[in-house]
């Protein structure tokens, strides 16, 4: 399995707008073959920064995403409304506890 954590800070104005489209496409997302999960989560201590984790059968599955034209659309209207970096990070499960 494949996770991918995705650390996003946005601008003021835009946290809402992203808050849109991540509503308008998570269905989209979960149901793109081999996601098993995805979840948004807030920054406890900032309002602007959002993380999205996702699990990913394989790392091929998440590179099909990340290449496909439902990621293309969604990137292009989130990117413009980030206030700074955007950090990505795949990780692959090792042992379950």
């Amino acid at each position: 399995m494949t996770i991918r954590i995705v650390r996003m800070h946005f601008t003021e104005a835009g946290v809402a707008e992203f808050l849109d489209i991540f509503n308008q496409n998570k269905e989209a997302i979960r149901n793109f073959p081999g996601c098993h999960h995805l979840e948004l989560l807030k920054d406890a201590t900032n309002p602007h920064i959002f993380t999205t984790l996702s699990h990913w059968h394989e790392a091929a599955d998440l590179e099909r995403y990340r290449t496909s034209e439902l990621f293309g659309n969604v990137w292009k209207r989130v990117k413009p409304l980030f206030s700074g970096r955007t950090e990505a990070f795949s990780l692959e499960k090792f042992i379950t506890v």
